[in-house]
């Protein structure tokens, strides 16, 4: 059998959506660990609320796009532009807060 089911792929993309989640949440729980265990000031407790917010918005894209995935059969929509640029802020913000806050 050759041919392609075209159910794979897009429950593939989805259960990665869920893992990077995951992968995310892992890091601002650690990153906010550190931050309050070393003491929290003013400044560790605005790196906490920026973590937590820059993950807020990278869940929030990342539920978007599990959702659509979930919810359509046959071919997925592909992922818009801007909700693609949306998960690379979001990326990066977290990136960012999160050697911030372990330094």
């Amino acid at each position: 059998m050759n041919g392609r089911d075209p159910g794979l792929q897009p429950e593939r993309t989805r259960l990665a959506w869920r893992r990077t989640t995951l992968a995310a949440t892992v890091a601002v729980v650690l990153a906010l660990k550190s931050a309050l265990t070393d003491g929290a000031g003013p400044a560790a407790l605005l790196g906490c609320a920026l973590c937590l917010a820059a993950w807020l918005g990278f869940l929030g894209v990342a539920h978007r796009r599990i959702t659509a995935l979930a919810s359509r059969t046959g071919r997925p929509v592909p992922l818009a532009p801007r909700l693609a640029a949306s998960a690379a802020g979001w990326t990066v913000a977290l990136a960012l807060c999160g050697s911030a806050v372990l330094r």
